[in-house]
């Protein structure tokens, strides 16, 4: 007898049924799809304000734009190269990424990241998106703030509700309208910049906060990857899968956070001085100026699409159960209303709500990925498969994380409301908590882990 729970319900490639079940796998009849439309799937999310306004960032703390570009390279690189390895488990093992979480962590113990996750994704992330989302329909429709943020969650929710498949060609088809818009705006913005300026802040330290929250911003994709590659046949190539999600996540958000920071350098200022939004687009025509606005309210649809389908399916593979059949499309309304109410509290003071959020995202996304890391190290592509849904423990995954994100914030955190050990006595250090994170829990796991995974073999 299989020890797997397959989802129940019929849904194959329906587009507007709504998807049944929860977080059990895919089975075989309603698996479908190609690798490569991936691509697509984690392009069309950071074709957003959000991505724009995170590589100004690295210009508003003073760096120069080749020290910005240089960060936005690299952390863009770390957080698609974790999703090119997680996304191969998705036609693998055809579940959400939190579930083969469960290998590493045990059922109970993965309580920890799963619910980190739908906290971080399903109600953080949607609230950081709607906010530039509203912005940009307050600016092309005069609505208030409020009511265009409304409008924009209800269209959010809607999408996520329906499910998988919805999601899958709502990225789709936005792609192309994106893509050209952002693209011919970079292009103005960067014909219009100065990107000769030099530096004003110290580097390492402003450098090093900078790229803790590019690779948030991108690592922040990395608990969804197999969540849309899931649906996959299980005889489709996963290093295609891998690629094209990888691909798609790089360039998009490389690209649109380079613009963001010679955007800056043209006139482009913060939350605290005015509407980024606003301002980056009166760096161009009126008329493509409203299509940019268009471009950023789809956008944000695109990407809080995700962070709500996958928040709830973090949520569910916590242990909750909401009874058969619709658990995850009745959450979703539930996580929705949620994230509603933290955008309209965040619309307040954007600027330093968003730069701190970034850098928690990443807090705890390092320790995870330590674990996960070192588990499949380990296993040396092992089949995780009989551990998926079986009430067994792996106290060696939840240990790790929750010392090395605990020790790495308490001495390495370096944040408005507070500052770790070593920033505080050396302010040129920045922000290395994710990497300390992440190098505490690897190794933490490979010590305790290494004899409970080889006796698994």
């Amino acid at each position: 007898m299989s020890d797997i729970e397959f989802r129940p319900g019929e849904y194959g490639e329906k587009v507007m049924a709504v998807e049944p079940g929860g977080v059990e796998a895919i089975p075989a009849k309603d698996r479908h799809g190609k690798g490569t439309s991936l691509f697509a799937v984690w392009a069309s999310p950071n074709l957003e304000f959000a991505t724009i306004y995170v590589g100004a960032l690295g210009v508003l703390f003073g760096l120069s734009f080749t020290q910005a570009v240089i960060g936005i390279v690299i952390g863009n690189a770390l957080g698609a190269y974790a999703q090119y390895v997680l996304t191969q488990d998705g036609p693998k093992y055809g579940v959400p990424q939190l579930v083969v979480s469960r290998a590493a962590f045990g059922k109970l113990g993965n309580v920890f990241p799963s619910l980190a996750n739908w906290f971080a994704s399903g109600i953080g992330w949607f609230a950081v998106n709607s906010v530039s989302g509203a912005f940009a329909l307050a600016s092309l429709t005069h609505m208030s703030n409020l009511l265009s943020l409304l409008v924009v969650v209800i269209v959010q929710i809607a999408v996520a509700f329906i499910g998988h498949n919805l999601v899958q060609k709502v990225e789709k088809y936005l792609m192309p309208y994106l893509v050209v818009v952002f693209g011919i705006t970079g292009i103005i913005v960067l014909t219009k910049s100065h990107l000769g300026g030099a530096s004003h802040w110290y580097f390492p330290g402003a450098w090093l906060v900078f790229l803790g929250a590019v690779y948030g911003y991108a690592a922040g994709w990395n608990p969804f990857a197999s969540d849309y590659a899931r649906y996959l046949p299980a005889t489709e190539d996963p290093k295609v899968a891998g690629r094209s999600a990888a691909l798609g996540l790089f360039t998009s958000a490389a690209i649109l956070e380079i613009f963001g920071a010679a955007a800056v350098t043209a006139g482009m200022g913060d939350y605290a001085h005015g509407n980024p939004v606003a301002q980056y687009t009166h760096l161009m025509p009126t008329w493509l100026g409203k299509l940019v606005l268009l471009g950023i309210v789809l956008g944000s649809i695109c990407a809080n699409a995700l962070n709500i389908y996958s928040g709830v399916m973090s949520f569910l593979t916590s242990g909750i159960k909401l009874g058969a059949g619709r658990a995850r499309a009745i959450f979703t309304i539930v996580v929705g209303i949620a994230g509603f109410f933290l955008a309209h509290w965040a619309m307040g003071n954007p600027t330093n709500n968003l730069e701190n959020f970034l850098l928690v995202m990443a807090y705890w996304i390092g320790p995870w990925l330590g674990v996960i890391a070192a588990d499949k190290i380990l296993r040396k592509g092992a089949s995780i498969e009989r551990f998926l849904f079986t009430s067994r423990e792996n106290p060696a995954g939840p240990i790790a994380f929750l010392l090395a994100t605990g020790l790495s914030i308490w001495l390495f955190a370096n944040q408005t409301y507070y500052v770790g050990y070593f920033p505080k006595h050396n302010g040129n250090l920045g922000d290395i908590t994710f990497l300390v994170g992440f190098a505490l829990s690897f190794v933490i796991y490979f010590i305790l882990g290494a004899k409970k995974v080889k006796s698994e073999k």
